[in-house]
């Protein structure tokens, strides 16, 4: 099985989402955060199900989307995954 490993970027940038999105509310911040985590739970069982990030063009650097974010992750080896950031799909993805 596949280890996932989040980086304080990602964890970072999952922490300001939820802040942004516990503005408004405190319980779909939570659930938003759970749909995060859901989500890239898929990988541990096919790491190459995401895309290949157009803009990196590398086959090991991959992308999962969820509503308007793009969950970014790096396949180190067939065991080891790195969730690199969350980004929001309307923002111009830069150096990652």
């Amino acid at each position: 099985m596949v280890v996932i490993k989040w980086t304080n970027k990602a964890l970072n940038d999952m922490e300001n989402i939820a802040e942004y999105i516990a503005l408004d509310s405190h319980c779909y911040a939570k659930i938003q955060i759970k749909r995060f985590f859901d989500k890239v739970e898929i990988l541990k069982k096919y790491p190459f199900i995401g895309r290949i990030v157009p803009e990196k063009n590398n086959v090991n650097i991959r992308e999962l989307i969820l509503g308007n974010y793009r969950i970014i992750y790096k396949i180190i080896s067939l065991h080891h995954i790195d969730v690199i950031t969350i980004h929001h799909s309307k923002r111009l993805l830069k150096n990652i």
